[in-house]
């Protein structure tokens, strides 16, 4: 292999690695956002902690028409 296919290769694994860090910053934003959005849905409709996911749902689309 030669040098520029080395440098070539290592720009390569650089850019792959920096992506995927770009990914799990996109993802943990995302997650809290999650995170953050259910905890002022807990606040402002306490019952939202004791329903099923379906049921919630099914609530929300209804309240939200």
């Amino acid at each position: 292999m030669t040098e520029d296919e080395k440098k070539l290769l290592q720009a390569k694994h650089r850019l792959e690695e920096a992506q995927a860090r770009s990914r799990v910053k996109e993802r943990k934003a995302r997650t809290r956002r999650l995170i953050q959005e259910g905890a002022i849905l807990e606040k402002v409709y306490p019952a939202a902690a004791e329903m099923d996911l379906e049921k919630l749902e099914d609530f929300l689309l209804w309240a939200l028409r």
